[in-house]
């Protein structure tokens, strides 16, 4: 082996490195003025992207620039121009070697990622700032919309907000106006900083420990192997348990420091009155002077509830604490447009979105597209048999509802780490495709019990015969 081969360092480490770095880093940026911290997290996120990325860094820079047209030839389309756009462009990103240019790297994937949910969102802002604009002029009063720009933002404005560097490769996403708000605030010093840092980062040791000893013992790859279907039902079946549980310390340590980084720089510090929300960030008025007794929070940067991803009871309720971050998006840009009216076809719509941003994989689609199968499963049976029960009975039908929850998302887990298709099918064959099967069996008894149930109503609301 040649002395002078460059020995390369694991990504997982380059990850890691950012993430510790970025903590120090966000404490230093507390002290500095509005342009000054503005020029300066562009050029530390710039270094990042280009050190990370190098000639790939130009994806991130074309889908910039061609956001940037958009928004300055048609505000008004702006929204739906730029989701095309972005959504068209990771396509081409993702099969770029089919040109015959060099496949990007992991990292500039994952900047693509963050970057095509920041630039949807500042087209709907600007698109936003347009509207109200026109509407005060004619009402001759301020707009109520909370969390609204002041101006248009510029070039220089854009390219600080796609590269600043707090979340770049790792989320969370937030807002063009959380961006803004996070430049000018007032007295960035006096907000919290240490002891919410340190609150996010307590259990990262844990998550980290755990992530190391159960994977180690439950190696995804043994599931590919011939040996693996030589085991019993009820192993293969734990088997998913356990990558799930791996796949989940592994987001759990990666999202909390990731959050310990924006919360060192003061990044979504909002007054708790403001209400608000993972993403989108506050939903009332509030007052922005910190000299004021206020007690803070930041869960406009909250990406993962680690707590109510495990025991909260329903599927639907499940997704709504994990990306939390990403899920208000999807909630806001993808499901309001979504070309059908039933719920469970609108989740399915958006369920496939979101499959799509993450990749072309197909056990991307295979698992993203059972969580509408789940839902409506939950619903029927929730109809069909829990309205009918007293407090004790509903209470040991949601101890079996977040057994079937947990065992639905370890079901779709494994579509999302095999990848391929012939992988995914294989195990979900291996375990008899159990979650279909019961998702299935409950919309059909619901559908069932429900008939019963209307039958029995019309029964009884059937008058009397008179007798002669």
């Amino acid at each position: 082996m040649s002395a002078s081969r460059e020995m390369k360092i694991p990504d997982e480490a380059v990850y890691l490195g950012y993430l510790v770095a970025s903590i120090p880093v966000g404490f230093l940026f507390r002290h500095l003025s509005p342009p000054v911290k503005q020029g300066a997290a562009l050029l530390l996120g710039l270094s990042v992207t280009v050190a990370t990325c190098n000639i790939h860094a130009l994806h991130s820079l074309v889908t910039v620039i061609g956001t940037w047209i958009i928004i300055k030839s048609s505000w008004r389309h702006a929204p739906a121009l730029s989701l095309s756009w972005t959504f068209v462009y990771l396509l081409f990103f993702r099969l770029v070697d089919w040109f015959g240019l060099p496949k990007p790297t992991p990292f500039a994937n994952a900047i693509q990622l963050i970057l095509t949910l920041k630039l949807v969102s500042l087209a709907n802002e600007v698109k936003s700032f347009h509207v109200e604009k026109k509407q005060e002029v004619s009402s001759f009063s301020k707009s109520p919309v909370i969390g609204g720009l002041s101006q248009e933002p510029s070039v220089y404005d854009i390219l600080s907000y796609s590269y600043c560097y707090l979340g770049l490769m790792t989320g969370p996403f937030f807002r063009f106006q959380t961006y803004v708000d996070w430049l000018k605030q007032p007295s960035p010093l006096s907000l919290p900083g240490w002891t919410p840092c340190l609150q996010r980062l307590k259990l990262v040791p844990v998550y980290g420990a755990l992530f190391l000893a159960v994977n180690a013992l439950f190696p995804l790859n043994y599931v590919r192997m011939e040996e693996f279907l030589d085991h019993n039902f009820f192993f293969r079946f734990f088997y998913m348990v356990a990558v799930f549980f791996v796949f989940r310390m592994r987001f759990y340590a990666a999202w909390c420091g990731a959050e310990a980084g924006l919360i060192s720089a003061g990044l979504g510090c909002y007054p708790e009155k403001a209400l608000s929300k993972p993403g989108g960030g506050p939903t009332v008025s509030y007052s922005p002077d910190p000299s004021a007794e206020e007690n803070y929070d930041f869960r406009t940067i909250q990406n993962i509830d680690c707590y109510n991803t495990d025991f909260c009871v329903k599927v639907r309720h499940g997704m709504r604490y994990w990306n939390m971050t990403v899920q208000w998006w999807l909630h806001h840009y993808i499901y309001p447009n979504a070309p059908f009216r039933a719920y469970t076809l609108r989740a399915g719509w958006t369920m496939f979105i979101s499959a799509y941003w993450h990749g072309l994989h197909p056990g991307y689609y295979l698992s993203f597209l059972t969580i509408p199968l789940c839902i409506a499963a939950e619903s029927s049976m929730e109809a069909a048999v829990r309205s009918r029960l007293g407090p004790g009975g509903q209470k040991a039908f949601d101890w079996v509802h977040w057994f079937l929850k947990m065992r639905a998302y370890d079901y779709m887990c494994m579509g999302f780490v095999l990848l391929d298709a012939s992988g995914t099918i294989a195990y979900w064959t291996s375990i008899y495709f159990v979650i279909h099967v019961v998702a299935v069996c409950c919309i059909v008894g619901g559908k069932v019990l429900k008939g019963g149930k209307r039958e029995q109503k019309v029964e009884k609301e059937k008058p009397a015969e008179k007798t002669d």
